[in-house]
């Protein structure tokens, strides 16, 4: 990534959840600043509560090389909890990376030895790329979240359109229904013999957990790479509900070991799905998030190597091991975690989403 900002020569587009100040922040914001000094068109899109511990002067350099910057949807208690957490960096409109990683220290490391175990995919391709752009051009234009409460109301109670996906790049919004890119995986799981998910925050819908299912009965083979070590451990346990259903249909449930997992990445049959989306409540209803889907022999080899080798450093959940070890308040904690994270999380940010009485920003 700091490569592709290096050699950019017209624009560069950067989108992130968290930006840190902390020596990969810093060094971003470093070559940032150089190519803006350069003449290159320089934006970026950080998203306020993702990245509310930098300092208010964090940007001064880069602004006053020319550059732009933005705060996605400013804090306020009242919308706090509908958040852009995207990840995208578009260089020149030819090359565009978007995947998990924040840029931030955890990140930085081969997720074995240090840092947490990330994905991001570098896309060489104009067409991508330019549509990519016009993704993070929305965003920014809508950064400062200022629709008055009917929009917002009406843009959450009109259920998500059906038709017109882009069988490509799924940008996720909130909204009620299903959005674009849980059909397009719904559908691909639908025929589908094997299925392989890297996801650090696993609460599936019933619809999701019905299709796992199906795969199994036709004989077919799902495995779900979950994390040992999660950044959030309350959504570690709300998973945890989830285990003893799946093990018992035949679904394989490893824990990845050395460190955080925080890689999002779907393989189904011969088709991939990366991005910023994890598979919860938070991802598919609430938050701002950005997804691709690929086809291409490359890139589904890509995934699958991605996948062993992760395995490589996960333990499998056995059932009876996994019986054995939930004592009754272990199944109790699980259970208020999963209340708190499935239930009372998306009923404040909805709430929120549907601000009654609250004037227009």
């Amino acid at each position: 990534m700091l490569a592709a900002i290096a050699a950019a020569r017209q624009t560069i587009e950067l989108e992130s959840y968290i930006v840190a100040d902390d020596a990969i922040g810093r060094q971003f914001l470093a070559a940032l600043t150089r190519a803006a000094a350069a003449g290159v068109h320089v934006r970026v899109l950080a998203d306020s509560y993702g990245s509310f511990l930098l300092p208010a002067s964090f940007f001064a350099p880069l602004l006053a090389a020319g550059g732009a910057v933005r705060f996605f949807n400013p804090l306020r208690f009242s919308r706090f909890g509908v958040r852009d957490h995207r990840k995208l960096l578009v260089c020149d409109r030819q090359t565009a990376f978007i995947g998990g990683a924040n840029l931030a220290h955890e990140y930085d490391g081969d997720g074995i030895t240090r840092g947490w175990l990330d994905l991001m995919l570098k896309i060489e391709d104009a067409e991508i790329a330019v549509r990519l752009a016009a993704e993070f051009e929305r965003m920014y234009s809508a950064a400062d979240f200022a629709h008055g409460s009917l929009p917002r109301l009406r843009a959450f109670r009109h259920r998500r359109q059906t038709t017109g996906d882009d069988p490509k790049i799924f940008a996720i919004k909130p909204g009620r229904g299903t959005d674009a890119y849980q059909r397009a995986l719904h559908r691909d799981l639908a025929h589908a013999r094997s299925a392989d998910f890297i996801a650090p925050y696993f609460l599936p819908t019933r619809r999701l957990r019905k299709l796992l299912g199906k795969i199994l009965r036709r004989g077919g083979r799902v495995r779900l790479l979950l994390p040992a070590r999660c950044d959030v451990p309350l959504a570690r346990a709300a998973a945890m509900i989830y285990y003893h259903r799946l093990l018992r249909r035949g679904v394989e449930i490893y824990e990845y070991q050395p460190q955080i997992l925080h890689a999002k990445l779907c393989r189904v049959d011969d088709k991939v799905f990366a991005g910023s989306s994890n598979l919860d409540v938070r991802s598919f209803k609430l938050n701002y998030e950005l997804m691709l889907r690929f086809t291409d022999h490359a890139t589904v080899t890509g995934a699958k190597d991605i996948f062993t080798a992760a395995l490589a450093h996960s333990t499998r959940i056995e059932l009876e091991t996994f019986r054995q070890s939930q004592t009754f308040w272990q199944r109790v904690k699980n259970y208020w975690a999963h209340f708190l994270i499935a239930r009372i999380d998306p009923l404040v940010a909805l709430r929120q989403i549907n601000p009654r009485g609250i004037k227009p920003a």
